[in-house]
């Protein structure tokens, strides 16, 4: 008897079809029957079903004689179903990766709950994904079990079928079965939360909600509509048979109201002059239905008033009001905006007058996020060493709580902010200012960059579209032309960056220093070291590995491309993976949870994450050239390879210089720990080439440098540049040999690039590796 039965109805769905089934055959908790039910579509939805039938024998395809609509067609999935639990999930939605894995961890815990409830996300043919407003709900705080009197909120979210699981053994005793007609879910979700002994929540997006243009049926204008009544009566009638259930009642009449309102306001709903109609059984059901308790809020009385009292002409005059105060409130909003965008731009213009203050240093990084990069190294040295300097940091407000005391905050945006842009006689970014910025004489501006660039960037971008996204080249040139310093880590950079953002100021002047963010990493310590690992939640005696993947310009979709929950099961118990998004998107790169995957997305700063592991899997981020002056192992995973030298190019062929083990697939990375390359001679060899190539500066004391030239004016770098050979970085604080190595990873898989043995570091390999 399988754990799960997933139930899929199947209806005109076939341009959808492929990618809902995938999501649940692909989901790595395997105990599942799939029953995909073909509800007579007249497209190929049941030839879909029958080759997935055909080719996985989780699959068990039902084919209807005739359509019976999406509620008998989950029916006909219910009779057959053998699992524990049943799920329903349409057939134009999908599985969250990770999802029914997820679900059986969460029944475990909360023993055998009758419902479970999780949540979803709404997916949008633009590729946006926003997750239920009501997931408050689904807290996990508290009891993990309860009954829908213990916690009435979660009526809040969207009742529909398919964001829960219900023990078939509740189902099949309560005899809860689908009607006909349209709003099918309406009679099943009330009467089964209202019957259950026990229900516990998840708190985890584990369905995506496919919102389509065209081809949802509750949005078509059909009399169908009115089957929403008849829906109700069976939700009433459920209770009057159940006495338990009477305080239910005013509950339920409150949110039928509240139904029937949407409904009634919806354009594009009711057939046209049918709303006269739909009022009237609408303030029928009112007066039949009504029961004392369960006052509406406040906004939604008038409505249930007017119901109540039939008075159609004045509800919809007042709903007009409505959206037309809505509109003014809009508009005079946008008014507001632009006025005072133009009182801003004129305090601007009267601030360019005043004097430029020399003793003033304004900074900012990663377009106005917190303190960081190597602004943050500069605006900390200079503080150090430049008697009498002021400086501020530019930053959005959740941000603040990371600018060092002494050193004053401003939001972007405002009064201050542009007084701080006319008046600063210095100006430290790693992007570039606002483009409104008028550069005065007197004023000096640093463009620090942010790390070593391997993929293309600036100018070199005209020929990418994908990679570009509209780029209006002609201002980043006048961008470029304000700048007087632009800061370069290494010879390679310098190249780069003077062809990608070419001056047509002759006094702008490179500053080959190195990359003051670096500068940490060889003046940290080893109780550093602890202190860094303890607050992120390393477990004692293993090794953090550090995933932290670039942004792919030819993707929407940014999750990660591999599957970290089941890498960290095949390492195994003496590893943690540290997993760190891209941060120019917030989506979290892990697509199943597990203890031993920590998301570290939101930690304020790459430089203690780097110094808290003990080694970095990457694929094209300029983190790997931070990183090699520890020297620590790094290990490119680069799968993807062709899809994105094609949509982004690269400065340098990475593969013929990596700075560790290469891996073209999942199963080469496990390999490449489990034969211990990651830490091996070949890839410490090629980490120390890396370094020296790309490190040359990077000896702990750049920002002091760049403080010393840009504004003390010291025209001789100081101080003299340590030799690799005489740094000692910040040590790790793990140790390979003393972590238990799990068994070889499994066999290539087909479309894998090389066997285990390849990897880019012995035996065979790509031709191109040296």
């Amino acid at each position: 008897m399988p754990r799960f039965s997933v139930i899929v109805p199947a209806y005109r769905v076939q341009a959808y079809l492929h990618e809902s089934l995938d999501s649940v055959l692909t989901q790595s908790f395997e105990d599942f029957e799939l029953l995909a039910v073909d509800d007579c579509s007249p497209d190929a939805c049941g030839a879909v079903i029958d080759e997935f039938a055909a080719r996985d024998d989780r699959v068990r395809a039902l084919h209807l004689p005739e359509n019976v609509g999406l509620g008998r067609a989950r029916n006909a999935g219910i009779a057959q179903a053998t699992g524990d639990y049943l799920l329903f999930l349409d057939g134009d939605d999908t599985l969250a990766p990770g999802a029914l894995r997820a679900v059986a961890d969460r029944i475990e815990e909360t023993g055998e709950p009758d419902v479970l409830v999780y949540d979803y996300a709404r997916t949008y043919w633009t590729g946006e994904s926003v997750r239920n407003t009501f997931a408050e709900h689904l807290s996990q705080t508290g009891p993990t079990t309860f009954t829908l009197a213990d916690r009435p909120g979660l009526l809040k979210v969207l009742m529909v079928v398919w964001n829960k699981a219900y023990r078939r053994e509740f189902v099949e005793a309560e005899k809860f079965a689908f009607p006909a007609g349209y709003y099918e879910d309406t009679p099943w979700t009330y009467p089964v939360l209202m019957a259950a002994r026990s229900i516990a929540v998840l708190d985890r997006v584990c369905v995506g909600y496919r919102q389509r243009r065209q081809g949802n049926i509750l949005a078509t204008t059909s009399r169908k509509h009115f089957d929403i009544f008849e829906q109700y009566d069976r939700v009433f009638a459920f209770i009057d048979c159940r006495p338990r259930l009477a305080p239910w009642r005013p509950v339920i009449h409150r949110r039928m109201l509240d139904h029937f309102c949407t409904l009634f306001t919806t354009r594009g709903r009711l057939p046209r002059g049918s709303h006269a109609e739909f009022f009237r059984r609408a303030r029928a059901h009112c007066g039949r239905y009504r029961t004392p308790g369960a006052p509406a809020p406040h906004r939604a009385r008038l409505r249930h008033g007017l119901i109540r009292l039939g008075a159609r002409r004045t509800y919809r005059a007042l709903w007009a009001a409505q959206l037309l105060h809505r509109r003014l409130r809009r508009v005079t909003a946008a008014v507001r905006r632009v006025l005072r965008a133009a009182a801003l731009q004129a305090y601007y213009r009267v601030q360019l007058r005043l004097p430029v203050q020399r003793d003033l240093a304004v900074f900012a990084a990663y377009w106005h996020r917190g303190y960081a990069c190597s602004p943050a190294a500069i605006e900390a040295k200079a503080r150090e060493l430049v008697p009498g300097l002021r400086t501020a940091w530019i930053c959005r407000p959740e941000d603040a709580h990371t600018v060092p005391t002494g050193t004053r905050s401003i939001t972007p945006g405002t009064y201050g902010y542009w007084r701080a842009l006319a008046r600063s006689g210095y100006l430290v970014n790693n992007v570039n200012f606002d483009r409104r910025l008028v550069k005065r004489r007197g004023q000096v501006l640093l463009q620090t960059h942010h790390g070593t660039p391997l993929k293309t960037m600036g100018l070199d971008l005209q020929n990418r579209p994908a990679a570009a996204r509209g780029t209006d080249f002609g201002q980043l040139l006048a961008n470029v032309d304000k700048w007087d310093f632009s800061l370069s880590a290494n010879r390679h950079s310098t190249l780069v960056w003077e062809k990608a953002y070419p001056s047509a100021s002759a006094s702008c002047a490179t500053l080959e220093y190195g990359c003051p963010r670096n500068d940490i990493y060889q003046r940290a310590t080893a109780d550093d070291v602890a202190r860094l690992r303890e607050s992120i939640g390393v477990p004692e005696g293993t090794l953090a590995l550090l995933y932290a993947p670039t942004h792919r310009d030819y993707r929407r979709d940014q999750h990660s491309v591999l599957d970290l929950a089941r890498v960290a099961r095949d390492l195994g118990p003496g590893f943690v993976i540290l997993a760190r998004a891209h941060y120019s998107y917030g989506a979290q790169p892990i697509r199943e949870p597990h203890p031993r995957v920590v998301d570290v997305s939101g930690h304020p700063s790459v430089e203690a994450l780097a110094l808290a592991s003990d080694a970095l899997i990457t694929d094209y981020s300029s983190l790997m050239f931070d990183y090699a002056n520890l020297d620590r192992p790094v290990v490119i995973h680069c799968g993807d390879r062709e899809a994105y030298e094609a949509a982004r190019g690269t400065y340098f062929d990475l593969h013929s210089c990596p700075p560790g083990a290469i891996a073209y697939s999942e199963a080469e990375l496990l390999d490449v720990f489990t034969t211990g390359h990651w830490c091996g001679t070949r890839s410490a060899e090629r980490r120390e080439a890396f370094r020296e190539r790309f490190c040359p500066y990077d000896d702990g004391y750049a920002a002091e440098r760049v403080v010393r030239r840009v504004f003390l004016g010291e025209t001789t770098a100081h101080p003299p540049v340590v030799p690799p050979a005489l740094r000692r970085p910040a040590p790790a604080a793990g140790d390979p040999a003393q972590v238990p190595v799990p068994a070889p990873a499994r066999a290539a898989l087909p479309g894998d690039r090389q066997a285990s043995t390849g990897l880019g570091l012995a035996g065979t390999r790509p031709t191109n590796l040296p």
